[in-house]
């Protein structure tokens, strides 16, 4: 019999594989995608957030603990627990000679990556490499690895993990399992019953686009909840981005979001803005975007920008709409031109002189505007214009299993002997709403690792008791 079943393919999985296999025992790990669509959500990353005391290596000056700390309380409103959130904090401060030893590489930020030199370690060739890496290095330490081996059910006694049945019926069974397979994200009929229907009669999460991979249906975490394990989280609540309404319905990763919405303004489809485009640094509000988009009509906005912010953002990899006139703008993206003449109208003239510099939160805002813009407000009065019409591109969502810092699953609050959860299916925990950059990655690290080293020993626990 194997010591450690991990079910999922992605960071966390990778990780607790890694770890378990480090201690000792033996580890089998399954992926319910094909080898080349490994990874699940890790593979779109490219960094993770850390907490340092100092300059280190890729990143500059200091971003200590309790900064940190209160970016991610700001960010999820306090919908967090604070000891876990902190053990995730200070577990990013060391693990990254731990990666490296696995075959991750770091470089510095990337020149388009504003605001994140000081607090994210950015991922030589992003997080496809550092999936890879980590394959390499598992398979080169024995852990055994199948593909295409969804796993539909788990097998469980009064909380303790006896075997998992995949999709074909077989079962495997182990002596202590982490399950890290992922949310539901790419289950629309869930997402569904989570956003239910709005007072416009539409059904919100019809129009979500899927960033990342169509593997994350959300099965193993659906079994787990019928099977009494204690959850934490909304189910309408995840990583939600704006994304380019072009972007195709999985998979399109992170060029395609629109990184230019804090240098300009944000419209629905009636042409009228309806938040704070320059509330706060984008790495810190992106992730607010998409469910702002989600609930305006038709789940759709678009940004609009003017030629003096042309090569401020990374560029996304669709060009935008352009045109020589705002007037012939409107009329390209099928917004009605009176609506939206009126509102960029009204902007400019609320725009007040500031010393522009999107590189802090500068002085640079509307007077008398509802809603206003906070920072970064310049007229839009230069042609070309250029317009990015905006979806909802959902990345992972929050429903997940409650934990303490051991990573057990529990059930009526009792934690289980051998059965520990890492990744998207407890991030939860930490992330109620909203995200800040890479903490994703931060949470799947620490908790990955953390479940592997306690599946290994609760594995050698039971051979203990077995020879006994």
């Amino acid at each position: 019999m194997i010591d450690v079943l991990v079910i999922g393919g992605g960071n966390a999985a990778l990780c607790a594989a890694l770890m378990a296999r480090e201690a000792g025992a033996s580890v089998l790990l399954v992926e319910a995608a094909p080898k080349e669509w490994r990874g699940g959500n890790s593979q779109h990353t490219r960094n993770l957030r850390c907490m340092h005391d100092g300059p280190q290596d890729v990143l500059v000056d200091s971003y200590p603990e309790e900064e940190f700390w209160q970016d991610l309380l700001k960010v999820t409103g306090g919908q967090t627990n604070e000891h876990l959130a902190r053990l995730v904090i200070r577990a990013s401060s060391s693990c990254r000679d731990w990666m490296r030893k696995h075959g991750v590489r770091f470089q510095p930020p990337l020149s388009g990556a504003l605001h994140v030199a000081r607090t994210n370690a950015f991922f030589m060739g992003g997080g496809k490499a550092l999936v890879n890496a980590y394959y390499r290095s598992a398979e080169k330490l024995g852990v055994q690895i199948r593909y295409e081996t969804p796993i539909s059910e788990l097998v469980l006694e009064d909380g303790k993990f006896i075997a998992a049945r995949t999709e074909s019926g077989e079962l495997i069974h182990a002596k202590a399992c982490v399950l890290a397979a992922g949310g539901f994200e790419s289950n629309r009929e869930w997402l569904r019953e989570a956003w239910g229907v709005n007072e416009r009669g539409e059904w919100p999460a019809d129009n979500f686009l899927i960033r990342g991979t169509r593997f994350n249906q959300g099965v193993l975490l659906k079994f787990m909840m019928k099977a009494g394990a204690d959850i934490i989280g909304d189910p309408s609540q995840g990583h939600c981005v704006a994304i380019d309404a072009r972007a195709p319905l999985y998979d399109g990763g992170i060029c395609t979001r629109i990184d230019c919405v804090s240098l300009g303004v944000v419209v629905n489809r009636d042409g009228e803005r309806f938040y704070d485009e320059g509330e706060d640094f984008w790495p810190k509000r992106y992730a607010i975007w998409g469910r702002l988009v989600a609930q305006q009509p038709g789940q759709i906005g678009y940004s609009i920008i003017d030629r003096k912010v042309v090569g401020r953002f990374m560029p996304p990899v669709f060009p935008g709409v352009k045109a020589d006139s705002l007037p012939e703008l409107a009329e390209k993206l099928g917004l009605p031109v009176e609506n939206f003449m009126q509102t960029l109208s009204s902007y400019n003239a609320a725009v007040r002189p500031g010393t522009f510099n999107h590189t802090v939160l500068d002085d640079c805002r509307t007077e008398g505007l509802t809603p206003p813009k906070t920072h970064w407000a310049q007229t839009i009065d230069t042609p070309p214009f250029y317009g990015y019409a905006l979806r909802p591109g959902i990345t992972f969502t929050y429903l997940g299993l409650k934990v303490d810092e051991t990573a057990a699953v529990r059930f009526n609050d009792v934690p289980s002997p051998n059965l520990f959860v890492a990744g998207e299916m407890m991030a939860g925990n930490v992330l109620g709403k909203g995200y800040t950059a890479g903490v994703g990655m931060s949470i799947g690290t620490a908790f990955g690792r953390i479940a592997g080293t306690r599946a290994a020993a609760a594995a050698r626990g039971a051979e203990q008791s077995r020879s006994a």
